[in-house]
């Protein structure tokens, strides 16, 4: 079948075969990228459609984080304190800074709901948090996991852990955080460094399961025109065969007669 298969005309028909193969593989891989994108588009327009509902009424002071609440629009009104940590080693748009966290005490409970305010690209020379009562609005979100890389600089952290704001912040607090999104009445301009707000994460979205099934069609597609390439070469084999078993028998038969004829 090899010799079959290094024949010019074979050649010629596999490269054809590996460039519909390249060509179907990369039509798959694109409708993939649609069912991503489809599936994010309604998770973004699913969350965005959602009112904000109080985080008191969703959610208690030191209870386990819902996966259901997560990325859902809340609001919380209270009083800001003065104690903001910096997380070290977060991006926004493809630059590296810090994430300011500001503790915000709930009216309605008591307890300390962890506020994202922005990002920042500087430790240093943080916006003050609003003075009074203020009325925060942005997606919930679950406590991240403790640390566990290279201890950052004095005075940051390396994530959002409940289990250490806990113990640096007194009084119930909130398991979950909130990537602040709005607020009212709005903060009077500073001075100091500027501060951008960090969009709340999408969630997971899954897939928009038609599109992916034609990329699977795409990729079968390319597996159906190797297959077809195997199985021209695999006849041809067969037929080469064929003919030279046919030859060697009609050798044969010629050489037994000449024999005869001189016995």
């Amino acid at each position: 079948m090899l010799r079959t298969a290094i024949k010019p005309r074979n050649l010629a028909l596999l490269a054809v075969a590996v460039l519909v193969v390249i060509a179907f593989i990369q039509l798959g891989r694109w409708q993939l990228g649609v069912a991503e994108d489809e599936a994010l588009k309604e998770s973004l327009a699913k969350a965005r459609s959602q009112q904000p509902v109080a985080v008191e009424t969703v959610l208690q002071p030191h209870s386990e984080f819902p996966g259901v609440l997560s990325t859902r629009p809340v609001s919380a009104t209270g009083e800001f304190g003065t104690d903001q940590v910096v997380v070290a080693n977060r991006r926004l748009d493809g630059r590296i800074g810090y994430w300011v966290v500001a503790p915000l005490r709930v009216e309605a409970s008591g307890a300390t709901l962890p506020v994202l305010r922005g990002f920042v690209t500087s430790p240093t020379d943080l916006p003050p948090v609003p003075s009074g009562t203020v009325t925060v609005t942005g997606g919930l979100a679950p406590p991240e996991s403790p640390y566990a890389g290279e201890s950052p600089p004095q005075g940051q952290l390396g994530s959002v852990d409940t289990s250490v704001l806990v113990g640096r912040w007194p009084g119930d607090l909130y398991n979950a955080f909130v990537f602040q999104q709005g607020e009212s009445p709005a903060a009077a301009p500073s001075s100091l460094g500027t501060m951008e707000r960090v969009p709340t994460p999408s969630g997971e979205t899954g897939f928009k399961w038609r599109n992916a099934a034609y990329a699977l069609q795409w990729w079968a597609f390319a597996g159906f025109a190797l297959y077809m390439w195997w199985r021209i070469v695999r006849d041809e084999g067969r037929e080469d065969a064929a003919a030279r078993k046919g030859g060697a028998a009609a050798a044969g038969t010629g050489r037994g007669g000449d024999n005869g004829g001189r016995e």
